[in-house]
């Protein structure tokens, strides 16, 4: 089987167990490094909120979380290893970047302008990738890339390009974010053009989108897909649950149970102050914990006939596949 690096050390792809495909511990948009006066970050606390956050999740019986965090996003992987280490729970991070709209810092946007920057994150990924991140230690188990609504960007396409790159050299598996669903084919085609594997591609967030057809056009090239936000719903353009299900039911209907990974995108502690919701806001977004699939999804899918082999492969056996790079099995 497999070897994937955890925050911990490396694993067999056997050892994934129940996992949540995309999770995120600690994050902030980029700029709360200038808040620390009021939202300065304070590890002791954190950590025990964390530590306690993973205990919560392990309840349900998960072994492993992806924790595919950009780099320029709050990324802390010796934070991360404490949690592991404290709890057991087996946690992968990324190397990588968010997409141009929320993450872009103007450091790779200059470098970009000099024509050195696209070398320089293929350099990026393959150090962290082989020899770990900052002198931590800490090797990251996916590469993370992410797109724009409706497109993908100049700045964002150094990224998938080097990261196809690095793919080829490592092995890694790459994770990405879509914005809204969008740009789905496009990512996979993009990879596959400059030579990534597709066994080792999860297009993720793609239940921003609730066209299963549209899905189809991503999942018959070969990769698989994160429904990965359940309880993010009537805010950044996400769909309710409640169409999520339906979407998912529907391609379960049509064979893509191989396919199709889930989790939340939870943030559990905001780096710098955390948002202050609208009260309606709020009320809708009550469900966005990592808990909330096991809760409140699961039994709608029982409900629906989904059985529990279909649950347990997007729970777990098909982060084995996409670790393994098993080739996808192909419906249409």
């Amino acid at each position: 089987m497999a070897t994937i690096n955890t925050v911990t050390g490396p694993i067999k792809a056997e050892q994934l167990g129940k996992t949540l495909i995309h999770e995120h511990f600690i994050f902030g948009y980029p700029g709360f490094h200038g808040d620390v006066t009021l939202g300065g970050f304070n590890e002791e606390s954190a950590l025990k909120e964390a530590i306690n956050i993973a205990r919560y999740i392990q309840s349900f019986g998960v072994k492993t979380v992806v924790d595919p965090t950009p780099n320029e996003c709050g990324r802390n992987p010796e934070f991360l290893k404490k949690i592991s280490e404290a709890t057991g729970l087996q946690i992968i991070c990324a190397t990588g970047y968010y997409y141009e709209g929320e993450g872009a810092t103007p450091y790779f946007k200059f470098r970009q302008a000099l024509g050195t920057a696209e070398e320089e994150i293929y350099e990026m990924f393959k150090k962290e990738l082989t020899e770990g991140i900052a002198g931590s230690g800490v090797k990251p188990g996916v590469i993370k890339l992410a797109s724009s609504k409706d497109e993908i960007t100049e700045y964002e396409k150094m990224f998938f390009r080097a990261g196809a790159r690095v793919q080829q050299e490592t092995g890694a598996v790459i994770l990405t974010h879509t914005q809204e669903g969008t740009m789905g084919p496009e990512q996979v085609r993009l990879l596959i053009e400059h030579g990534a594997d597709p066994g080792k591609i999860i297009i993720g967030h793609m239940c921003g989108n609730t066209d299963p057809e549209y899905h189809k056009q991503v999942l018959d090239q070969g990769v698989r897909i994160g429904l990965d936000r359940f309880g993010i719903q009537g805010m950044v353009g996400a769909p309710f649950d409640h169409e999520r299900v339906q979407t998912l039911l529907a391609l379960l209907n049509e064979g893509y149970e191989d396919q199709i990974l889930l989790a939340h995108d939870t943030v559990n502690i905001w780096l710098g102050r955390p948002p202050v919701m609208p009260e309606q806001a709020a009320k809708i977004m009550e469900n966005w914990q990592p808990g909330h699939i096991f809760t409140n999804i699961l039994p709608q899918l029982r409900e629906n006939g989904v059985s529990e082999t279909q649950i347990d492969k997007m729970l777990g056996g098909n982060a084995v596949g996409l670790f393994t790079g098993a080739p996808a099995k192909i419906v249409s």
